[in-house]
């Protein structure tokens, strides 16, 4: 068994909020620990899509005869 550590975290809401969530059988916490997850998820994608686009137009600068030359040494050495 894995015991993880966790952290309080306090949310304050209006009271009708926090009434209608429990009408509805909603259980906040649930919610907001599934929330934050797939916004992580999200901005972690995000990130991942800036570094390729970064790493496309670094890509691109390079010379292909210069690429194909180095390429061909590499394979030489080995």
């Amino acid at each position: 068994m894995v015991i993880s550590m966790s952290t309080l975290i306090t949310v304050r809401i209006p009271k009708k909020l926090r009434e209608e969530a429990r009408k509805y059988g909603i259980n906040i916490s649930r919610l907001l620990r599934e929330a934050l997850i797939e916004e992580i998820k999200r901005r972690k994608l995000e990130r991942i899509d800036e570094l390729q686009e970064r790493a496309k137009k670094t890509i691109l600068k390079i010379d292909k005869e210069d690429l194909i030359k180095t390429i061909r040494e590499i394979r030489h050495e080995y």
